[in-house]
C-alpha cells in the first residue's frame, strides 16, 4: 500500500504558501471539503505511489491558486464590483455532448470561455494582447501530453488540450466542493458529503471570484461555461447567477452510466492500480440518477424558470451541430454572426466524432441490472422526452 504521509492538509498548505509567498486563503469554506477529501484519498482511493504524488500535487496547486486569487482580489478590490456578465451555462450530465458543444460555442469571438491553460494557471490574469501566445499555453500542453502517455487512448473518450474549454469543476475545486475529485479518484465518502450534505453556495461565490480575475484583462460579450457538476445544484448556481441562461443536454441515462463508468475507470488508472468499470458503474449510477431527478425537480418547482433554459438532445446535436447552435442562439436571444458560424462550421469539420478513435463501451460491463436502472430513470426520461437508445 502506498505511503500517504504527504497527504496532509497542513503540510500541503505550508508547501503552497512557501511556493507563492502568500498567506491568506480567504474564507475558511475550503476546509471541510479538503479534510473529507484527504480522508477519502487515504482510506478509499487505493492510490499507488504515483497516485499519491498526483493527488498531493493537485491539492497543492488548488491551494496555491486560491492563495493567488485571494491576494489578487485584495490588491484589486475593484474586481468585486465587476459583474460576471450573465453567462450561458451548459448544465447537462457528462457524456451528453457537453464538451463538444462547449468547444463549438467557444469559436464565437463574442463568447468568453475559460480555457484549460488559464484555469490551471490563472495568475497573472491573461491579457488580450498575449492571449494566443502566453507561455503558459505550452506549459499546460506539455503537462496534458503526459496524460496520453500514461493512459493511452484517453483522448478517444475526452478531448484535452491547453486551448480547449475547461469545466467549472476545475474552478469550484478551489473551494474543495467539486465532482472532479470523485471522478478522478475513488472517494465515495467525499462524494456523498458533496451531493447530500455540502452547502454549494460558497463554491459558487468562489467561482465568481475566479471569473472576475480571468476577465479582468481579457473580456468577452458573455461567459459561456459548462460542467456536469452543475446539474446536482441548479438552484445554487442560479442563486449566484440569477440571470444565467442555461443549456441542458440530454441522453439516454443508461448510455450515460455506461459511458461515464468507462471514462472513470480509465481516468482512475492514472492514480490507482485497482480500477474497474463495474465498480465505477455501481458507484456513479446512483449519483447520476439523483442529478437527473434533481434537474426535473428544479423545473417542476420553478427554481429553473422555463424561459431561462433550452434543452438539447444528444442525438439532435450529433445529427446537425450547427442547426442546434442556431437554435440555442435564437432561443436565448443572442446574435450569431456569419463569421462566428463559419468558425464553428470549420471547427466541426476539423473535429469529427471519432477523430482520435472511437470510444467503445458496453452497459453489460457495468454489471448493473438494466431493467432496474431503466425504471429508476423513468421520471427523467418522461419529463424531458428522452428516448432509450439501443
Amino acid at each position: 500500500m502506498a505511503d500517504t504521509t504527504i497527504l496532509d492538509a497542513d503540510h500541503l498548505l505550508a508547501a503552497a504558501r512557501a511556493a507563492t509567498g502568500l498567506e491568506s486563503l480567504g474564507d475558511d469554506t475550503w476546509r471541510p471539503g479538503l479534510g473529507r477529501l484527504i480522508d477519502a484519498l487515504k482510506s478509499e482511493a487505493r492510490l499507488n505511489d504515483i497516485g499519491v504524488q498526483i493527488a498531493a500535487g493537485e491539492i497543492q496547486l488548488y491551494l496555491a491558486n486560491r492563495l493567488g486569487i485571494v491576494d489578487w482580489h485584495a490588491r484589486h478590490p475593484e474586481l468585486a464590483r465587476e459583474d460576471v456578465v450573465p453567462p450561458v451555462v451548459i448544465v447537462g450530465q457528462g457524456r451528453t455532448g457537453t464538451t463538444i458543444l462547449h468547444d463549438v460555442l467557444a469559436q464565437d469571438p463574442a463568447n468568453r470561455v475559460p480555457l484549460t491553460w488559464e484555469v490551471d494557471k490563472p495568475l497573472p490574469p491573461p491579457e488580450s494582447a498575449t492571449y494566443e501566445t502566453d507561455p503558459r499555453i505550452d506549459e499546460s500542453q506539455q503537462q496534458l501530453d503526459m496524460t496520453e502517455l500514461v493512459i493511452p487512448g484517453f483522448k478517444t473518450m475526452h478531448p484535452i488540450g491547453a486551448r480547449h474549454a475547461q469545466e467549472c469543476v476545475r474552478i469550484t475545486a478551489g473551494d474543495f466542493r467539486s465532482m472532479i475529485f470523485p471522478t478522478q479518484y475513488r472517494t465515495p465518502s467525499y462524494a456523498r458529503w458533496l451531493l447530500y450534505e455540502a452547502d454549494m453556495a460558497p463554491a459558487y461565490r468562489w467561482h465568481r471570484k475566479y471569473l472576475q480575475v480571468l476577465q479582468s484583462r481579457h473580456r468577452g460579450a458573455r461567459w459561456v461555461l459548462k460542467s456536469p457538476g452543475h446539474v446536482w445544484c441548479l438552484p445554487d448556481l442560479l442563486a449566484e447567477y440569477p440571470n444565467a441562461l442555461l443549456v441542458q443536454t440530454h441522453r439516454d441515462p443508461l448510455r450515460i452510466i455506461a459511458s461515464l463508468a468507462s471514462l472513470i475507470e480509465t481516468l482512475r488508472r492514472l492514480a490507482s492500480d485497482e480500477s474497474s468499470m463495474a465498480e465505477a458503474g455501481h458507484e456513479f449510477a446512483e449519483y447520476l440518477i439523483e442529478g437527473l431527478n434533481r434537474s426535473v425537480a428544479a423545473r417542476e418547482s420553478g427554481a429553473v424558470p422555463a424561459e431561462r433554459v433550452i434543452d438539447v438532445h444528444f442525438r439532435d446535436f450529433l445529427a446537425d451541430p450547427l442547426r442546434t447552435v442556431r437554435g440555442i442562439y435564437e432561443r436565448l436571444g443572442l446574435e450569431l454572426s456569419a463569421d462566428a458560424e463559419a468558425r464553428m462550421r470549420a471547427f466541426v469539420t476539423a473535429n469529427p466524432q471519432g477523430k482520435h478513435g472511437l470510444h467503445h463501451y458496453d452497459f453489460a460491463d457495468t454489471g448493473l441490472d438494466a431493467g432496474y436502472w431503466r425504471e429508476r430513470a423513468r421520471r427523467y426520461q418522461q419529463y424531458f422526452d428522452v428516448a432509450s437508445e439501443p
